[in-house]
């Protein structure tokens, strides 16, 4: 890995919010998940890259050396910010703090992973998907899915267009 690896507060990621956008399609979830391999390609990372909603997988990408052995930390962090409805980063730093280990909570262990990582996307504040890394530590994956959306609202912002393709959610 030639990034650096970042470090992150509670107050900073419960500072950050939630992503919030006014749509998201399948075309929204390829415009985002492109600009997410750009970011990938860019810090010379081994990224996985999902973007699920409603639980099918509308953009995947294997970057590096990533392959099917990230399938499944994939799906158990976006198993675990579906649950929480927030960032698994957070839930992560969140738990820490509690001082109740992970494994002490009152849900399936085998489905859920408590690492940073994914990120829920939300529109008209319904829940909609879930962006997902797997392949760097977890820290690394929660800062470039955080660099990728930060780049795709820009670009939203400054009148870049995302796509609109299929049902907006």
């Amino acid at each position: 890995m030639s990034h650096h690896v970042p470090s992150y507060t509670l107050a900073e990621v419960e500072a950050a919010g939630r992503v919030e956008l006014p749509h998201f399609s399948n075309g929204d979830a390829y415009v985002l998940g492109t600009i997410a391999g750009e970011v990938v390609l860019q810090w010379r990372l081994s990224l996985a890259i999902d973007i699920v909603i409603d639980g099918y997988v509308a953009y995947r990408a294997r970057l590096g050396r990533t392959g099917h052995r990230n399938d499944k930390w994939l799906e158990r962090k976006a198993a675990t910010a579906r649950h929480f409805g927030e960032s698994t980063l957070l839930v992560k730093l969140r738990q820490q703090a509690t001082g109740v280990p992970f494994g002490e909570l009152d849900v399936d262990h085998d489905v859920m992973l408590p690492l940073g990582g994914s990120i829920p996307i939300y529109v008209a504040g319904e829940l909609v998907a879930t962006m997902t890394a797997s392949g760097e530590t977890d820290l690394v994956d929660h800062e470039a899915l955080i660099e990728a959306v930060n780049r795709y609202i820009a670009g939203s912002d400054s009148g870049g267009s995302p796509a609109a393709e299929g049902a907006s959610r």
